[in-house]
């Protein structure tokens, strides 16, 4: 059992400090002006495909980095430390492109991992949230091969930016949860409204309307029906991710913390020999170091899993959701402790402490909130057993 990185990983994790000290200068513009202007998103688009993390999801073939999962969760964490979602102008197509089939590859996936296009996945609803499955937008068949999608998506994140989503929508009349490209251009399909959020994000989360949106049978991504195995997949690799950047958000928090504890005096005395303060500080050392290491191990489990083994899959799913869980909940108290420590500072937007306080609250909620991880869990525990949830993997006989 090793607990090194190996060269590859060390080199991709410097690589990536690099890449995030070169973004981190724009986060006061992200602040100040709610986004960037288009000569920041160029300096950084350079910056992305300098350092070869342009779509690190993404096979090289097709234009991408090719990481594997555990080294996606090293770059991701190292990017976690930017605040404003600065991590996102880091661009990673969907995973459910890797199902695309060779000519939508071509229109999407390729100019995707080239930063010249821009996907938005389109799942939520107004009465769809975590429960996805509850989606009420229809694609309806027109007789010739293709459909007529309507309906509304809610929470669209980088929607703003994006030439293309990927509409999860029911086909009808099976009601069969599919996923479609579609471009947003396509005449009926409009933004409805740009809602005001408790972060500042690089990007903005607006609200699509479909109305009889025409696409042709090529729009479909990975066959009708598969809508809810594709989503799915996407939000267990997802969570693994989001617990990767909160970690790294955390880490950047309690680094900022202690040095302002260090150098901050009151009653004659620093702030970090206070044991009230230490207590904050170990307990917040726990907290990340801990969460580290699970997500990096079921990233590591991810790469050695057999595709084809359903049941593997599913205890994966549940154990993406516990780090999806543990590492949110868990840097959402280390980033409280830093903004206590930082005092009356730490309430500054100014200071990027409170800017993560304020960020990483949402990772409690998309991609699952911390009530659904915890019904994936049991659930799980329930069908399969606890055992599974808590060993390692049986050994690879080679």
């Amino acid at each position: 059992m090793e607990f090194a990185y190996t060269p590859r990983l060390a080199e991709l994790k410097d690589r990536a400090r690099i890449l995030t000290e070169k973004i981190l200068p724009f986060e006061d513009e992200c602040e100040r002006n709610n986004g960037l202007c288009a000569e920041s998103h160029a300096s950084i688009k350079a910056a992305v495909l300098d350092s070869g993390l342009q779509a690190i999801n993404t096979p090289t073939e097709f234009g991408g980095a090719g990481l594997s999962v555990l080294e996606q969760v090293v770059v991701q964490d190292e990017l976690g430390k930017l605040t404003n979602a600065l991590w996102d102008t880091v661009w990673r197509p969907a995973n459910p492109l890797a199902h695309a089939t060779p000519e939508q590859r071509e229109r999407y996936l390729i100019p995707g991992a080239r930063g010249d296009r821009r996907d938005a996945v389109a799942i939520s609803e107004a009465a769809a949230g975590s429960d996805f499955s509850a989606a009420q937008t229809t694609a309806t068949p027109d007789g010739r091969g293709g459909y007529v999608i309507n309906g509304e998506k809610w929470f669209v994140t980088v929607g703003d930016v994006a030439d293309y989503l990927i509409v999860l929508a029911n086909v009808q009349p099976e009601h069969a949860p599919t996923m479609f490209l579609v471009d947003v251009d396509t005449p009926g399909v409009k933004i409805t409204n740009v809602p005001r959020y408790t972060h500042t994000f690089v990007y903005e989360h607006p609200e699509f309307t479909f109305t009889d949106v025409r696409v042709g049978p090529e729009a479909v991504l990975g066959g009708v029906g598969g809508g809810l195995d594709l989503t799915r997949d996407w939000f267990t690799e997802e969570r693994l991710m989001i617990g990767a950047r909160t970690i790294g958000a955390a880490e950047r928090a309690l680094t900022l913390a202690v040095d302002w504890a260090r150098n901050r005096v009151q009653g004659g005395e620093a702030l970090i020999n206070r044991q009230l303060i230490q207590g904050m500080i170990a307990d917040s050392v726990v907290d990340i170091t801990a969460n580290r290491a699970y997500t990096h191990q079921v990233a590591w489990e991810f790469d050695q899993a057999d595709p084809a083994n359903a049941e593997q899959r599913k205890t994966l799913h549940a154990k993406a959701a516990t780090v999806k869980l543990s590492a949110s909940e868990a840097s959402n108290r280390v980033v409280d402790r830093a903004v206590q420590i930082f005092g009356g500072r730490g309430y500054i937007r100014d200071y990027p402490v409170e800017r993560l306080w304020r960020e990483l609250r949402v990772d409690r909620i998309w991609e699952g909130t911390s009530e659904i991880q915890r019904l994936v869990i049991a659930n799980e525990a329930n069908k399969r057993g606890v055992e599974n949830l808590l060993a390692f993997p049986a050994p690879v006989l080679g």
